[in-house]
């Protein structure tokens, strides 16, 4: 099974706007992922990072303030992949 993340606040994503990611998965647990990370040449030190997929950031006024994510909302360390992949990411309560 993938490695669980603890879900953190909303408002203590200091890497940049929550994301909403149509999917995120585990990269060892994930083989198309691995395959596309492979064709962008990106090389991850462990199996266990967290790739969010197809995502799109999310307002941080709207923020535990009634915002909505219908998929997957996470916090990334680096979203510089044009919202086609988000790497390094946590799951997030909007709520908090």
């Amino acid at each position: 099974a993938p490695a669980t993340t603890a879900t953190q606040p909303a408002s203590q994503c200091n890497t940049g706007p929550v994301q909403c990611c149509d999917s995120v998965q585990a990269v060892g647990f994930a083989p198309a992922v691995t395959t596309l990370l492979g064709l962008l040449g990106i090389v991850l030190s462990s199996v266990d990072v967290l790739v969010g997929l197809t995502c799109s950031p999310l307002s941080v006024v709207g923020v535990g303030s009634g915002a909505t994510c219908s998929a997957e909302p996470v916090c990334c360390e680096d979203n510089s992949f044009n919202g086609l992949i988000s790497l390094g990411c946590s799951p997030v309560n909007l709520n908090l």
